[in-house]
């Protein structure tokens, strides 16, 4: 008996265990990205001009990105607790959405319904916070395996929740909505306690590697699942019982990680306490020691950089490799002597660690800012009118677009991250190279949306979620390279508010503008025609409701927008190319000889 109780509690203790809680949490957690399914809901319920549900995206928007109170009660309140208020922020928000769009009570204000979908969507900042940091402190040998399954399960709940949907199969639309505010807050309550840093957990077990090599597996899976069952339900009129046999393989599918911890606590034999405390004390000392030289090394690089003479960058690269290597030498063996006396500038270099108000000053990050605005901005702009969009090209289920740009995402997330490895550990060369790629593919799926070639929406949702998916797996990791560990939770959450406010300027201004504009001049021309067989009376009244049905149809809807976009994202390449030109020698310090 003491024997299964002592497993008992070993399960519940592993930190394998939080991870897939962590996963699953998240699953539900990416509500932004299911605005393009709720948006028409509430469009033609609240009878909302373009421009009115633009401005809610954006409420939507700034309650996904703004996480500064989350990050900061995660700081001094339990894990539980903080879950706890997101929950109660998330059925708080879309409950009462809901409730207004079914027209249980009156109808509020504009600015009331952006107040209510900032607060239901900034519930999952909660989720997000206390998930990564959790398994970061869980996880400290594995933090971009595990930031990048997290952050690619929260890109992917938009098809899974869109899947679950489909399972309850209600008639009336608004309970896309109440599924939203009751759904997440349910499984948050449920996990808010497994959910939790479990210490003790410096060193790397062997089983380690196969263990993510298998999560990686599954996740590989259920995209590639999700994006068969949509297809499917979207091209076939499948009958109600396939819907819910592939809903139940979808829930197999999600259920499946926990054979790891399940594995790990209950059969694999770890090592003994002996053997697990002389692995600590191993890698204490080995710690120490690589502390002791990368310590060393960055004063040696940060040296470098200010004693090389600039005629030294101009030399080909075998005889500047040659002169830098010279002066390292030169002064590692005065900081072996004790003789360094070399002048520092005021400040960290990059490389070294920054505060958010030296980082500020930096004309580094905020080209990496603009870059981040410039192409995430135009992907959300895509994601929130993702319904309006497949509507003005005559696409009668948009729902299908919702959850492929969502599997697009999470894909996009793990390659983005993955390739950008490689970048910088074969060939030593600058991470943002990988976001200028990814911000040209972009540029390709929105000029894909404005020629509106047939399948063009299928084309563009494959091109723009991966482009837009990779920004979130790759400026984090570059930001850490350039700007240190030390502030990156503040550098993180300032680079965020480029979504929303990129979003603003493309969604709020642009694309909205637009698509009134359009809409009405249909409109007019519609009623022009109708007119000579009408009475007056008639289209007296027909005039007074054009602001509440207005519609557009067509490409010209999001043609000049598209094209727009698609010229900041090349606006965007540029200033990520300007960045990897400027980073490059750091890059090459960190991360030795180039390739090229």
């Amino acid at each position: 008996m003491n024997f299964w109780n002592r497993r008992t509690v070993g399960f519940f203790n592993s930190r394998w265990l939080v991870f897939v809680s962590s996963m699953w949490l998240l699953s539900c957690a990416g509500i932004g990205y299911l605005f393009g399914s709720l948006s028409p809901i509430i469009k033609s319920s609240l009878g909302y001009n373009q421009k009115q549900i633009a401005g809610v995206g954006v409420a939507k928007n700034l309650g996904d990105s703004v996480g500064f109170l989350a990050g900061s009660l995660c700081e001094v309140l339990p894990t539980w607790a903080a879950i706890f208020i997101g929950a109660l922020q998330n059925l708080f928000g879309y409950g009462w959405v809901w409730l207004i769009v079914t027209h249980r009570v009156p109808t509020p204000p504009i600015w009331a319904m952006c107040i209510l979908i900032f607060i239901g969507t900034n519930g999952e900042t909660y989720f997000n916070t206390a998930a990564l940091v959790s398994c970061v402190q869980n996880f400290p040998k594995n933090r971009g395996p595990v930031v990048g399954i997290l952050k690619g399960f929260a890109g992917l709940s938009g098809a899974i929740l869109t899947q679950v949907y489909a399972l309850i199969n209600a008639p009336d639309k608004a309970a896309l909505i109440f599924m939203v505010a009751v759904g997440p807050t349910m499984v948050g309550i449920g996990l808010m306690f497994v959910v939790r840093p479990v210490g003790g957990h410096r060193q790397v077990y062997a089983s380690d590697g196969s263990s993510f090599t298998f999560i990686y597996s599954i996740c590989l899976l259920l995209a590639a699942y999700l994006m068969g069952v949509m297809l499917l339900e979207d091209l076939i009129n499948v009958s109600r019982w396939v819907v819910i046999l592939f809903s139940l393989l979808l829930f197999m599918l999600l259920l499946l990680p926990v054979v790891v911890p399940l594995w790990l606590g209950c059969y694999l034999q770890l090592g003994s306490d002996v053997e697990e405390s002389l692995l600590i004390q191993s890698q204490k000392d080995e710690n120490d020691k690589a502390t002791q030289s990368v310590d060393a090394n960055e004063v040696i690089l940060s040296e470098v950089e200010d004693e090389k003479p600039r005629e030294v960058d101009l030399l080909p690269a075998v005889e500047r490799q040659k002169r830098i290597a010279q002066l390292q030498a030169r002064l590692f063996q005065a900081a072996a002597d004790g003789a360094v006396r070399v002048k520092r500038r005021k400040g960290p270099r990059r490389g070294e660690d920054f505060t958010l108000s030296q980082a500020l000053v930096k004309a580094d990050f905020w080209l990496m800012w603009f870059s981040l605005l410039l192409g995430s901005g135009s992907g959300l702009t895509v994601i929130d009118n993702l319904g309006q969009m497949s509507q003005s090209l005559r696409y009668d289920n948009t729902h299908i677009f919702v959850s492929m740009i969502s599997i697009w995402n999470f894909l996009g997330r793990i390659g983005g991250g993955y390739f950008s490895e490689i970048i910088i550990r074969d060939y030593a060369y600058p991470r943002p190279v990988a976001l200028a790629v990814a911000q040209f593919i972009m540029a390709i799926g929105h000029f894909s949306v404005a020629m509106a070639w047939p399948g063009a929406m299928y084309i563009s949702t494959l091109l723009i979620g991966l482009g837009y998916g990779a920004h979130w797996s790759i400026v984090p990791a570059a930001a850490s390279e350039l700007f240190g560990l030390k502030s990156f939770g503040a550098l993180y959450n300032f680079l965020t508010v480029a979504n929303p406010v990129g979003s603003l300027i493309f969604s709020g201004l642009i694309a909205s503008t637009i698509y009134d504009y359009e809409a009405e001049k249909q409109a007019h021309m519609h009623h022009h025609h109708r007119g000579s067989s009408r009475s007056l009376e008639k289209v007296f009244l027909d005039a007074l409701n054009l602001e509440d049905s207005l519609k557009c149809e067509g490409a010209i809807c999001f043609f000049l927008t598209s094209v727009i976009m698609s010229g900041l994202c090349i606006v965007a390449l540029f200033l990520s190319m300007i960045l990897v030109y400027r980073t490059k020698i750091v890059y090459s310090n960190l991360y030795g000889k180039s390739h090229s």
